[in-house]
C-alpha cells in the first residue's frame, strides 16, 4: 500500500486529535454505555449489553493513542492516555456503585459476568480484529466508522463494568481476570491500530514507526503465555466435561440404565477449595437414591482421580397416550334416577 500524503497524515491527526479530547460528550457517552453494560451484566441480559455495545466511547482515544505512538506525538500520547484513564475510572467506580446498591452477591453471577473473568487467548485475537477493523475504518471513510466502534466495545466496556462490580462484592480474583481482559483487549485494539496506520503508510519517520510497534509488540507477548495457559485450561476442562458424560451415560447404572440424561453441567468452583459440582438433569421412573449418587461419585473418582460432587435433578418420567383419554370419555355416565310421580 503506498505512504500517505503529509496532508492526509495531518488530517488524520487532527481528527484523532479531537477525538483523544476528555470532552463532555466523551464522559456523557462513557456513563449512558457503563450504566447500559452494568444493568445487562447484572440481568444476565445478552441484548442489554449489546445495547451498550453499540455506544462505544473508549474506541476514540485508542485510536488517537495508536497514531501518536507511531508519530512520536508524545503530547497526544498523553491526552490519548489520560482519557482512556479518565473513561476507565469512571465506568469502574459507576459499576462498583450500580453493584453495592443491587447487592448480587458472587455466586449469584449470571454467564456474562463470569464469561469475563476468565481471559484466553481467544480474546486477544478477537481484540486485535477489532482493532484492525477500527483503523482501517479510520483511513477508509468508506467503512461504517459505528461498525467498528461496536465490534471494538465488545472487548473493552463489558469486562470494564465487571471489574467493578465483582469489586462491590469483594471477589478479588473475578476482578483481577476481568481487568486482565480489559488490559489485553486494550493492547491488543491499540496495537491493532497501530499496524493498520503503518501498512497504510501514517507515520512520517520510519525509525519512530518501527520502535513504536517494536515496543507494542513487545508488551501484548508479554500477555501471550498466562492467556494460552488459561485457554489450556479451558479446553482441558471441556475434555473432562465430554469424558465425565461418556462415563455416566455407558459405565453407570443409574445414569445410563435408570434414569435418561436431559442436560449436564459442570461448576468448577474455581474460587474456592470445593470439589467441582457436576448437575445433571435427569427424568427417571423411580427416584435415585443418596446411595446412589454416592456410589457414581466413587466410581468417577476410580476413573479419573479426581473428586467430583454430583447433583441430581430428576423429574419424573411418565408416558401418556391419546387412547386412555378416549377411553374415559367414552364410558357411560351414570344417570340420574327420578321418583315416579
Amino acid at each position: 500500500m503506498p505512504k500517505a500524503s503529509t496532508e492526509d497524515i495531518e488530517r488524520l491527526v487532527n481528527d484523532l486529535d479531537a477525538d483523544a479530547e476528555s470532552s463532555l460528550n466523551y464522559l456523557f457517552l462513557t456513563v449512558s454505555a457503563c450504566a447500559i453494560a452494568t444493568m445487562g451484566l447484572l440481568s444476565n441480559s445478552t441484548a442489554v449489553i449489546i445495547g451498550a455495545m453499540i455506544i462505544a466511547p473508549l474506541m476514540m482515544p485508542l485510536r488517537g493513542l495508536a497514531l501518536a505512538a507511531l508519530e512520536g506525538n508524545f503530547q497526544m500520547v498523553s491526552k490519548s492516555l489520560t482519557t482512556v484513564g479518565i473513561g476507565t475510572l469512571v465506568a469502574v467506580v459507576m459499576a462498583w456503585m450500580v453493584g453495592r446498591i443491587v447487592g448480587l452477591p458472587a455466586s449469584e453471577f449470571g454467564r456474562e459476568i463470569l464469561s469475563r473473568t476468565q481471559p484466553n487467548l481467544a480474546d486477544l485475537g478477537v481484540a486485535i480484529a477489532a482493532g484492525a477493523v477500527s483503523g482501517f475504518a479510520k483511513i477508509r471513510p468508506q467503512i461504517s466508522d459505528a461498525l467498528a466502534g461496536t465490534a471494538i466495545s465488545v472487548a473493552l466496556m463489558p469486562p470494564l463494568c465487571v471489574v467493578g462490580i465483582t469489586l462491590s462484592q469483594g471477589s478479588w480474583s473475578q476482578s483481577g481476570g476481568a481487568f486482565l481482559l480489559y488490559f489485553t483487549n486494550l493492547l491488543g485494539i491499540t496495537l491493532a491500530c497501530m499496524l493498520v496506520f503503518a501498512w497504510g503508510g501514517y507515520y512520517l519517520k520510519p525509525s519512530r514507526m518501527r520502535w513504536a510497534l517494536r515496543g507494542a509488540l513487545f508488551m501484548t507477548s508479554l500477555l501471550v503465555i498466562p492467556l494460552f495457559a488459561s485457554l489450556w485450561l479451558l479446553l482441558k476442562r471441556v475434555e473432562l466435561q465430554s469424558t465425565i458424560r461418556e462415563l455416566l451415560e455407558t459405565q453407570t447404572i443409574t445414569v445410563g440404565r435408570q434414569t435418561e440424561l436431559i442436560d449436564m453441567d459442570v461448576n468448577w468452583n474455581l474460587l474456592s477449595n470445593q470439589p467441582p459440582e457436576v448437575i445433571l438433569t435427569v427424568q427417571a421412573r423411580e427416584s435415585v437414591t443418596p446411595k446412589q449418587v454416592g456410589e457414581v461419585e466413587a466410581f468417577l473418582y476410580s476413573k479419573l482421580k479426581q473428586r467430583f460432587k454430583l447433583l441430581f435433578r430428576v423429574s419424573e418420567f411418565r408416558e401418556v397416550q391419546s387412547g386412555e383419554f378416549e377411553e374415559t370419555s367414552a364410558s357411560p355416565q351414570p344417570r340420574s334416577q327420578t321418583n315416579p310421580n
